[in-house]
């Protein structure tokens, strides 16, 4: 089980020093130490707002990010905190508050729509805080979103337009979720209640028309419904009294307005029921070090003058996971082979199936860890390096068999060749008994176990070595005739053929067991393969669905929005005959 991520307070993610955004270290190294999926809640707004308050609550504590209680804007930058979530086991909750948009101290806004876009690409779901109504001043305040496709690139390719590009948006874009600060209004609509999902819904009307106005009204609320499918709006009444808003930090629940209370709960257990693991395009999963990778890859591109892009983030994300990946499967092979395999095997094949057991581990553990492996280079990577470990090995095996069948020869046979030396062997008769006692310790070598694949080789490479002191024995040796020696020379000879004819045959053999293994990972490969392509196909033709039901779901929305405003414009036309109608018509009197 994973540890649990503990932070007892916030610290700056991104530091704004002087107008450059720059991630700090300390909290890169808290999300690298992350080995959970992480749900990703960051919130935006003017300064002095309130937004740190409501991420204080998301964190179960009062206190926390700085709330301030002066008109300056208190955070800077983008600060972060890593609690457990407290409603999804094994995830972790990463809270982001950004500093206060239009504070008056920074003159220049350039900076935070930077702030406002990383906001949308580094959360699964996006707070936007702000006082009051939907009114078109806080529309107007919330140009940033209609900035986004100039500080956003889906695709890395430069012929996109921005529409294709927007639509795009839509499948990595966090849930949009609308905070609505001292609000004083009743929730109505033509007399009738309403609910704050429906007063946002009617807040981002379209307006029918094509003058300059009517697009200034519309494009806001168009870059709303278009960017973000999925919306959420909560309103709040003030929390206490004015003078004590600067002392809330220290303010208990029952210290509080009580429908303020109630409706800060609801949005908490909003975000935790509803927030989602954030994701990728593709459907990847945010987890381990992808988050501080994000924000890495973000930044460069930032101070490089760049695009943040969600196709180049990604790809720099496979790029550095995919080669951990192949790693950690390496690392897997040698732990696992390592703990298995005892040298020397009996046979090649025993090395084989340990090696191809550990491989297919080794290969499921890079399919699990690794994604967009463009034209399966890492893979190949992998296969090259498990095959150069499978090499490894067998050659460590027969270094290990050689080196004990060489010992081994030489306990059976020092005593024998102390014996030769003596000259024991070299009278009437010597070289019979001097073969008897070869084959009897032959026969000695050949039962020990756990010999290996090199047993026969090394015998016979010894055997070779003593053949000229074994023929001198025999050339002296009194007792046999011319022909005797003749025979006998024949028949080793014989006997060196037989051998190396078996040890052909062995060779031949090992090597057609390498070619199966090879054939075999190269299938496993495949095999694999095709099955995280399948899974892989399935989630993207499922996130496309997603993707394409939400934008025919705003598209319907629209449609039915036009169907309905051209309705209300007939039924005010036919309205208005009627009236005209209606009235008593003058009678022309000709004098």
């Amino acid at each position: 089980m994973a540890p649990e991520v503990h932070m007892p307070g916030p610290v700056c993610l991104i530091e704004n020093t002087k107008g450059q955004l720059v991630a700090n270290p300390e909290a890169l190294k808290i999300l690298s130490a992350i080995t959970q999926p992480v749900v990703v809640v960051a919130i935006v707004g003017l300064y002095r707002t309130g937004k740190s308050y409501l991420m204080n609550k998301l964190a179960g504590k009062r206190k926390g990010f700085s709330l301030g209680s002066t008109v300056q804007s208190h955070t800077k930058g983008i600060w972060m905190w890593c609690v457990p979530h407290p409603k999804k086991p094994n995830h972790v909750l990463v809270l982001l508050d950004t500093e206060g948009l239009g504070d008056v101290e920074k003159g220049d806004n350039q900076n935070d729509s930077w702030i406002f876009a990383l906001a949308v690409l580094l959360s699964s779901t996006f707070v936007y805080n702000s006082m009051g109504t939907i009114n078109q001043q806080a529309m107007d305040q919330l140009h940033y979103v209609t900035e986004l496709t100039d500080r956003i690139r889906a695709k890395s390719s430069s012929d996109n337009n921005v529409g294709e590009d927007s639509g795009d948006f839509v499948s990595f874009f966090p849930d949009f979720v609308w905070t609505l600060r001292d609000f004083s209004l009743d929730l109505e609509a033509d007399g009738e209640p309403i609910t704050a999902d429906e007063y946002l819904e009617n807040s981002l009307k379209l307006k029918q028309g094509t003058s300059q106005k009517d697009k200034n009204f519309n494009l806001p609320r168009l870059c709303i419904r278009k960017f973000f499918p999925k919306k959420k709006c909560f309103i709040f009444d003030r929390p206490t009294h004015r003078k004590k808003l600067g002392q809330l930090e220290t303010l208990h629940d029952d210290e509080l307005d009580s429908e303020f209370v109630q409706q800060a709960a609801a949005f908490c257990s909003y975000i935790f029921s509803n927030s989602k693991t954030k994701t990728l395009s593709g459907g990847i999963k945010v987890n381990r070090s992808r988050l501080e990778n994000l924000v890495l890859t973000y930044l460069d591109a930032i101070s490089s003058g760049d695009l943040p892009c969600m196709e180049n983030a990604v790809l720099a994300l496979a790029q550095i996971e995919n080669a951990a990946a192949v790693q950690k499967a390496i690392a897997h092979y040698d732990q696992q082979m390592t703990q298995k395999v005892k040298l020397p095997t009996e046979t090649l094949q025993e090395l084989l199936d340990l090696h191809r057991a550990t491989e297919k581990e080794a290969i499921e553990i890079f399919i699990k860890s690794s994604f967009k492996d463009e034209d399966h280079l890492f893979q190949k990577e992998l296969a090259n390096q498990l095959e150069k470990k499978r090499d490894d090995f067998c050659k460590q095996n027969m270094k290990a068999s050689s080196d004990r069948c060489s010992a081994l020869l030489r306990d059976l046979f020092s005593p024998l060749e102390e014996d030769v030396k003596q000259g024991i062997y070299s009278k009437a008769g010597g070289y019979r008994l001097l073969i008897q006692k070869t084959q009897e310790l032959k026969e000695k070598y050949l039962q020990e176990p756990r010999k290996g694949i090199q047993a026969e080789e090394t015998l016979q490479t010894y055997l070779r070595s003593k053949e000229s002191i074994i023929d001198a024995i025999l050339q002296t040796d009194q007792t046999l005739t011319e022909k005797e020696k003749e025979i006998e020379v024949e028949r080793v000879k014989a006997e060196s053929a037989q051998a190396a004819a078996k040890m052909l045959e062995e060779m031949q053999k090992k090597n057609q067991q390498m070619m199966e293994q090879k054939e075999k990972s190269y299938q496993e490969h495949v095999k694999q393969l095709t099955e995280k392509m399948e899974r892989d196909r399935a989630q993207l033709l499922a996130e496309q669905e997603r993707t394409l039901a939400l934008k025919l779901e705003e598209q319907a929305r629209l449609l039915k929005e036009g169907f309905q405003n051209e309705s209300r414009q007939l039924h005010n036309e036919i309205q208005n005959l009627q009236k005209r109608m209606a009235q008593p018509r003058r009678r022309c009197v000709i004098s």
